[in-house]
């Protein structure tokens, strides 16, 4: 870990190191995390590599990226994983390596992204998808976590809190569905793979996960208050600012996808969030102007004529329970006012 990374990053890693997760199941053993130039994927490497330092564990960990030189500048060279080179939208994934655990955290996030190139949004999250089941497959490996999102859900039924069982309605005709449709067709994937291969897949369902160790190119919408915020400027919304959702601090969604790995149970999908961080994406900003930057800024609308295409999810209202992941025996630490603040010492810290 660089000098630059001393300061709140390290009290997130050795929080997850002073934790009880199961470090025994861990001894020894190989992970392979994709997605690791992305924020999760890069947050669950950096956590392994420093867990492995505290507690002696003796892992090895693979991180699958595209492009080697990006993933140097975010991990460095003192205590870096091994790199596995493969786009997952055409690559296949060779090498003779040892396989005990699979994070699936590649996705396509940007939502333009999503608008622009949705049949490559779809094939990247299948076939990348089917190409780590079968790698775990074929390797044997003791567990997969496939990194799912609360998006699957579309529009909730339920009234109160929707748990893993209440999906929703998405309407397919909406080009940016080609996201949350793509997560709910490789859940499905993973329990066929549980039914039929015997596989050992859980889906861990995110909320919108931010906190310390955002990458510096990262433009969701969490990011763009945040530096609101440290530069003085006002929040300006291209939205009215009703979605409601929830949040999750980005320390505690590791824990939860390193605790799933060994207690959750084959087949099944785990809502990761925040209970008490849920409030519409207005309120948020309201959050941030108010107690983040002091009052010394403020909430402006600005909606453009064509929203549809910047990519934005439709408004949904949908507060996550989590406690199925609870009675595994995780517990959210951080709020969402904490995750700000941790957040933004994070982005000075880097400065």
């Amino acid at each position: 870990m660089d000098n630059k990374e001393k300061n709140v990053l390290a009290e997130d890693f050795q929080t997850i190191a002073q934790s009880d997760l199961p470090w025994e199941a861990f001894k020894g053993r190989s992970f392979v995390v994709t997605g690791a130039t992305g924020l999760i994927g890069s947050l669950l490497v950096r956590a392994l590599l420093y867990c492995d330092q505290v507690h002696g564990l003796g892992i090895k960990v693979y991180a699958l990226v595209r492009n080697v030189e990006k993933a140097e500048k975010i991990f460095g060279e003192t205590n870096a994983p091994e790199y596995l080179v493969a786009d997952l939208a055409t690559d296949e994934i060779g090498g003779d390596f040892a396989c005990d655990y699979v994070i699936h955290a590649a996705a396509v996030t940007t939502s333009k992204l999503m608008v622009s190139d949705p049949v490559g949004t779809i094939r990247t999250a299948i076939d990348g998808t089917e190409k780590l089941l079968k790698l775990a497959v074929e390797k044997k490996a003791q567990a997969f976590v496939y990194i799912s999102s609360m998006e699957v859900y579309g529009q909730p039924k339920t009234d109160g809190k929707t748990a893993e069982k209440d999906l929703g309605y998405i309407d397919i005709s909406t080009v940016r569905s080609c996201y949350p449709e793509g997560k709910r067709m490789c859940e499905c994937l993973c329990n066929a793979y549980a039914a039929q291969y015997g596989l050992n897949v859980k889906s861990a369902r995110l909320a919108q996960t931010f906190g310390a160790g955002i990458l510096p190119t990262e433009n969701r919408v969490f990011a763009q208050f945040a530096r609101s915020a440290v530069n003085g400027e006002n929040i300006v919304l291209h939205t009215t600012g009703e979605s409601e959702g929830n949040y999750v601090y980005t320390a505690d969604a590791i824990r939860a996808i390193l605790l799933l790995l060994v207690k959750g149970e084959s087949g099944e999908a785990y809502n990761i969030a925040n209970e008490q961080s849920h409030t519409t994406i207005r309120n948020m900003a309201e959050l941030v102007a108010e107690q983040i930057a002091g009052g010394a800024i403020s909430v402006v609308l600005d909606i453009p004529q064509d929203a549809s295409s910047l990519g934005y999810a439709p408004p949904v209202k949908m507060w996550l329970d989590a406690s199925k992941m609870r009675a595994l025996g995780w517990e959210p630490t951080v709020g969402l006012a904490d995750a700000y603040r941790r957040m933004i010492r994070y982005m000075g810290d880097q400065a």
